[in-house]
C-alpha cells in the first residue's frame, strides 16, 4: 500500500466509524454488528500505528463514542468512564493473561461478570439518597437523565445501611428484559412505528425520552457491577461488589472468582452455552483483576483499563439456503418482506424465516434468489439475514426485487421521503388493513370489544358481514348465532360488549380508529388537548406540534388522516353509533390558554408543586415544557437548586427567568402563602 492509498483508506474507514458511532450511540440504529466494527476500528488503529503522520485529532481511535443528547443537560462524570478492550478468541483472552502476570507475577485472581447488552449509567448518591443519574456519553460528560431512571424499581432511590460513603457513584447496566422487548416492539408495529433491532437499543432509546411517565411503563431494569473509587473496607473488586449487593443493588449472581486462566476460560465455556436461558440479552464476559490495588499497579492506556476485558461472543451464525421471499402487508400498510429458509438449528432453535425489514436490507445484501445466506440470532429475538455466501451462487441467479404493488390488493406501494418502509396506501381497500384495523379496533387498550378475537374478526370477513370497524355495531344476533363456534352465549357476550363501548372515553376511540403513529399515549394527549374530534379534525400541523410530546411527524399523520373522505365517513359512521368523540370535562385541556405557544425549560426543585405537577400545569394551560435551554425558550421557571449549565446559557439568550410565583401569576393562579 502506498503512502496516499493508506491516506485514502484511513479517511474512509474514520467516516465509516464515526457515521456507525452516531447510528450506535445517539440514534440507536446500528446497521453493523459490534464484531464488525471492532474489525473496522482495529483495521484502523493498525494503519494509524503504521502510518501516525495521517492520524486526526478527531479519529475514531481517540475517543470513545458518544450518546450525548442535545436534549438533556449534560453532566461531566466524577470518574471518567472508559471503554473496555474487547476480545473474540481465547488467543486475545490469553495475551491479556500474559499482560496482567508480566506485571503482577502468579499471584492475582479474576472476577468473571456476565456483559449485560443494555446502556451504561453511572448513579451518584448522597447521604444515602439518588440525586444524579448520568449517561456514559463520551467518557467524560453523559446525559443527566435522573428522572427517567428513578422510575426504574432495581435502582435504589434510597440505599441501605449505616456509614454509607458521600458522595458514593455505582455504575450498572440498564437493559430491556426480552419479554418486555417483545410486547413493545409488538404495540410499535400496531402503530406503525419503526421496530427497535434489539432489547439494547431498546432500553438506549427509552431512557432518552423526555417522558418519563413513557419510561416508566417500558419496565426497564438496572444491574450494577462497579463501585468506581475507593469503599471503606474493601480491598477487592469482589469485596465491592458484595458491599454493593447490601446497599440495595442488584448484583448478578452469575459472578465467579476465577484463581487462574482455566477457571476464567470454564466460565467462558459454560455461560457461551446457557446465556439463551437468561430473561435478557448477554454479548459477552467482563473478567477483571480482584485486587484494587492491582488494578492501580496495573493502571490505564488512554481509552480503557489494562486491569480488564471483555471477551466477547459472536452471535449465533448458521448457513443455509434462500428458498424465497414473502411480503407481508401490516395494519398501518406497511410491506415486510420474510425470507423462507431451509430450515436450520441455530441458538438452540429451529429456523426458518428471518426477517429482511424492508428494501434497502435487501439491496444492501445484494440478496439473489437461491442464495447461501448467513443467519444471525444474537440479541436479536427475531433471526436476520446477515451476509451471502456469493461464491455458492448460481451463475444464472436473478436479484432479488423488492415488490412494486401490494401483494394483497395490487394497489401502487409508495415511500415518504425519509421513511425505509414501502407502503400500501389503500388503507380502506385492502384486506390485511382492512382485518388488522378492526382487531385494533376491538383490541383491549381500545375498546375492548370482547368475544372477538382475530378468528372471528377472519370469520367476519369471510362471511361479508363486516368490512370496516363501524359495520360491528350493524350486527344482529341472528347474522351471528348461526357461525362457527359462535352460539347464542357468544353472540351475546359480543353484544352486551358492543354495548359498553358507546362509553368508552374519547382518547381510547381515536386511539382505536388506527392513526398511524398514534398510540395509546399519544391518542389521549391529543384527546386531552383538542377536546373533541370536530376541533382535532381542523388543527393544522403548527397547532398540534404546539401540544407537548406530538412532533411533526405524529402531526402530518393526524392532518393526513382527516384528510381522507373514507376515514371521515367511518367517524360519522361511529359517531352515529353513539361513540364518544369528546373528552369529559375533567380530562379536557387547551393549547390556547394564558401559556399559549410558550417553551418553557423547568430546572431546580420548588416550594409548593413538584417538577411533575408544574409540567402539567404547562401543558393544561397549553404551553410546551421542554428539557433544554435554546434560542426557542421563552422562559426559564427556575427554583432551588437548579443546574448552573441552564441558568448559564438563558443569561447568553436573554431568555427570562421566573420563579414559582412567577409562573402561578401567569396561570391566573394565586400563589399559595
Amino acid at each position: 500500500m502506498t503512502r496516499e492509498e493508506a491516506r485514502e483508506k484511513i479517511r474512509q474507514l474514520s467516516e465509516q466509524l464515526e457515521e456507525h458511532n452516531y447510528r450506535y450511540y445517539v440514534l440507536s440504529e446500528p446497521v453493523i454488528s459490534d464484531f464488525e466494527f471492532d474489525r473496522l476500528m482495529k483495521e484502523l488503529e493498525l494503519l494509524e500505528k503504521e502510518y501516525p503522520e495521517f492520524v486526526s485529532p478527531a479519529s475514531p481511535t481517540q475517543r470513545v463514542g458518544s450518546d450525548l443528547n442535545n436534549a438533556f443537560e449534560q453532566v461531566k462524570h466524577r470518574y471518567p468512564v472508559l471503554s473496555l478492550s474487547n476480545g473474540y478468541t481465547l488467543e486475545e483472552l490469553t495475551d491479556f493473561d500474559q499482560r496482567v502476570r508480566k506485571e503482577l507475577g502468579d499471584d492475582f485472581e479474576y472476577v468473571c461478570e456476565l456483559k449485560f447488552d443494555g446502556t451504561s449509567i453511572s448513579l451518584t448518591y448522597e447521604e444515602g439518597v439518588l440525586v444524579q443519574a448520568v449517561t456514559r456519553g463520551d467518557g467524560e460528560t453523559g446525559d443527566d437523565v435522573t428522572a427517567n431512571v428513578k422510575t426504574i424499581a432495581s435502582v435504589p432511590l434510597r440505599l441501605r445501611g449505616d456509614d454509607i460513603p458521600s458522595p458514593l457513584t455505582v455504575r450498572g447496566e440498564i437493559v430491556m428484559p426480552y419479554a418486555i422487548f417483545e410486547e413493545l416492539n409488538r404495540q410499535r408495529e400496531e402503530n406503525g412505528e419503526p421496530l427497535f433491532a434489539n432489547p439494547r437499543n431498546a432500553a438506549s432509546g427509552t431512557l432518552k425520552l423526555l417522558n418519563s411517565s413513557v419510561v416508566a411503563r417500558r419496565k426497564l431494569d438496572a444491574w450494577f457491577y462497579m463501585i468506581p473509587g475507593d469503599f471503606p473496607g474493601s480491598a477487592t473488586h469482589w469485596e465491592n461488589l458484595q458491599a454493593a449487593r447490601r446497599l440495595g443493588f442488584k448484583i448478578s449472581e452469575h459472578t465467579a472468582l476465577c484463581k487462574n486462566l482455566q477457571e476464567v476460560i470454564t466460565f467462558l465455556e459454560k455461560w457461551e452455552r446457557e446465556r439463551f436461558t437468561l430473561p435478557m440479552a448477554t454479548d459477552g464476559v467482563v473478567i477483571k483483576v480482584n485486587s484494587l490495588r492491582q488494578e492501580e499497579m496495573l493502571g490505564y492506556t488512554a481509552k480503557s483499563p489494562r486491569w480488564a476485558m471483555a471477551y466477547k461472543y459472536k452471535a449465533e451464525q448458521a448457513a443455509t439456503r434462500l428458498l424465497s421471499v414473502d411480503y407481508q402487508v401490516g395494519r398501518t400498510g406497511a410491506v415486510t418482506p420474510v425470507a423462507n429458509l431451509e430450515p436450520v438449528q441455530l441458538a438452540g432453535t429451529r429456523v426458518k424465516r428471518a426477517s429482511l425489514h424492508n428494501a434497502d436490507i435487501i439491496a444492501g445484501l445484494g440478496l439473489h434468489e437461491g442464495d447461501t445466506v448467513l443467519v444471525e440470532k444474537g440479541g436479536e429475538i427475531i433471526p436476520k439475514i446477515v451476509g451471502v455466501d456469493t461464491s455458492l451462487r448460481h451463475p444464472m441467479a436473478q436479484p432479488i426485487q423488492f415488490i412494486s404493488s401490494c401483494p394483497e390488493c395490487g394497489t401502487q406501494l409508495v415511500r415518504s421521503e425519509g421513511e425505509a418502509a414501502f407502503y400500501c396506501s389503500n388503507d380502506t381497500g385492502c384486506p390485511p388493513q382492512i382485518k388488522g384495523k378492526i382487531e385494533h379496533f376491538i383490541s383491549r387498550k381500545a375498546m375492548n370489544i370482547e368475544g372477538i378475537g382475530s378468528e372471528t374478526v377472519e370469520l367476519l370477513y369471510q362471511s361479508g358481514l363486516i368490512r370496516l370497524a363501524p359495520d360491528l355495531y350493524d350486527l344482529r344476533p341472528e347474522q351471528l348465532i348461526p357461525l362457527e363456534r359462535m352460539g347464542e352465549k357468544s353472540a351475546g357476550r359480543i353484544f352486551t360488549s358492543l354495548e359498553k363501548s358507546r362509553s368508552v372515553p374519547f382518547g381510547r376511540v381515536l386511539f382505536a380508529l388506527g392513526i398511524r403513529f398514534v398510540g395509546e399515549t399519544v391518542a389521549k394527549n391529543l384527546a386531552s388537548y383538542a377536546g373533541n374530534i370536530d376541533r382535532l379534525q381542523n388543527m393544522t400541523v403548527e397547532e398540534l406540534t404546539a401540544i407537548p410530546e406530538i412532533g411533526e411527524r405524529i402531526a402530518s399523520s393526524v392532518t393526513g388522516y382527516f384528510k381522507n373522505p373514507a376515514h371521515l365517513e367511518i367517524i360519522s359512521r361511529l359517531r352515529e353509533k353513539g361513540l364518544q368523540f369528546e373528552a369529559a370535562p375533567s380530562e379536557a385541556r387547551t393549547a390556547d390558554g394564558p401559556l399559549n405557544g410558550l417553551s418553557i425549560v423547568i430546572s431546580g426543585t420548588f416550594r409548593n408543586h413538584s417538577r411533575e405537577e408544574l409540567k402539567e400545569m404547562i401543558g393544561r394551560y397549553g404551553g410546551k415544557n421542554t428539557s433544554s435551554v435554546s434560542k426557542s425558550t421563552d422562559y426559564l421557571l427556575a427554583g432551588e437548586n437548579m443546574g448552573p449549565g441552564k441558568l448559564e446559557k438563558a443569561r447568553n439568550f436573554n431568555i427570562p427567568v421566573i420563579s414559582e410565583e412567577d409562573f402561578l401569576k401567569m396561570t391566573g393562579q394565586a400563589p399559595q402563602p
